[in-house]
């Protein structure tokens, strides 16, 4: 399958009171057509922040992307301008935030937000606009999609504001949907819901996914592939049964640790990571997780591991193999 999206050494700052945070630093990734990715990591290390830098959704002031290119059918997302962005956003590719209560505007009914891109990037009138935005509520499961358009953003539960956000990220019918860590602010059983109807609209629409979570049991069932990131950096990249079979890093293999399990008979501790992710005022030059791996050598604080390949659809950025505790030749 050809590539629908390529990033390459993506590098997002923002300019604080503080100093300047060096959010991504230089992250490179690839999303095929009909694909889904996930990207997981705690919260800070630089997830959001690279896929809203792809859409320049990022604050600038105090953001800035200062390197690496954005290819997306042919096109650099990162040098269009802003009215050839806008025809992108939406009509090519869908968002879906992470909170869905402040992604709507209050004042407007929710009928009345689904419509305006259909009008925009489709020319619909507003009766065919109308029409669609049924449609959609109706797809993505609302019941009585008609009488709900005339309803406000507060009137609906927290699991339909996320259904009607994913509505309206599909309502052009766009190639790629991001969803930016969407099940967050739900709870258990209405995550499992989402997940389930991202996945069935997956299959029927056969758009590509970027998943963006902390949330590992989530990566599980929905990607093919999966990066782990941290402190700004791809740590580990690879497919997903490969990731929880054979885990290279450290840092994935202390989340991993800490995700409770069902499918095993023993029961074992979950084990947490200990300290702190590092303040990145600076780009470090040495490895970003040194202060809290159990693996280190004396070459991790000096030099910053490059991804290094394990196997031809695996890399990570470690000097040891934490499977065996040597030093990668």
């Amino acid at each position: 399958m050809a590539d629908l999206l390529n990033v390459s050494n993506l590098e997002t700052r923002f300019n604080t009171r503080e100093g300047v945070v060096h959010a991504v630093n230089g992250v490179s990734f690839s999303l095929k057509e009909g694909e889904t990715l996930g990207i997981v990591g705690e919260s800070g290390c630089g997830k959001s922040v690279s896929v809203q830098s792809i859409l320049r959704l990022i604050p600038m002031p105090p953001g800035e992307i200062v390197g690496g290119s954005a290819m997306f059918q042919g096109k650099d997302l990162l040098k269009l301008s802003m009215e050839e962005l806008r025809h992108v956003r939406g009509a090519q590719i869908g968002f879906v935030f992470q909170d869905p209560m402040t992604s709507f505007n209050p004042v407007h009914t929710i009928g009345r937000q689904l419509m305006e891109p259909l009008e925009i990037h489709l020319g619909m009138n507003k009766k065919q606009a109308w029409d669609r935005a049924v449609e959609l509520l109706e797809l993505v499961k609302i019941p009585n999609p008609d009488d709900r358009m005339k309803d406000y953003p507060h009137q609906f539960s927290g699991g339909m504001r996320q259904r009607a956000m994913i509505a309206m990220a599909l309502s052009c019918s766009p190639q790629m949907l991001i969803a930016d860590e969407p099940t967050t602010a739900l709870d258990v059983t209405i995550q499992a819901q989402i997940v389930d109807l991202v996945k069935s609209l997956r299959d029927e629409l056969g758009m590509s996914i970027i998943w963006i979570t902390h949330d590992l049991g989530i990566i599980a069932g929905l990607a093919e592939r999966v990066n782990v990131m941290y402190a700004g950096y791809i740590v580990e990249e690879a497919e997903v049964k490969e990731l929880y079979k054979n885990p290279q890093h450290p840092y994935t293999l202390g989340l991993l640790k800490s995700l409770p399990r069902l499918d095993v008979s023993e029961k074992k501790r979950l084990v947490s990571i200990d300290g702190v992710p590092p303040v990145l005022f600076k780009k470090p030059k040495f490895c970003p997780f040194v202060s809290r791996c159990t693996y280190r050598v004396e070459k991790c604080l000096q030099e910053n591991p490059p991804l290094m390949p394990i196997n031809d659809h695996h890399r990570a950025a470690c000097w040891v193999n934490p499977q065996t505790g040597k030093v990668r030749e």
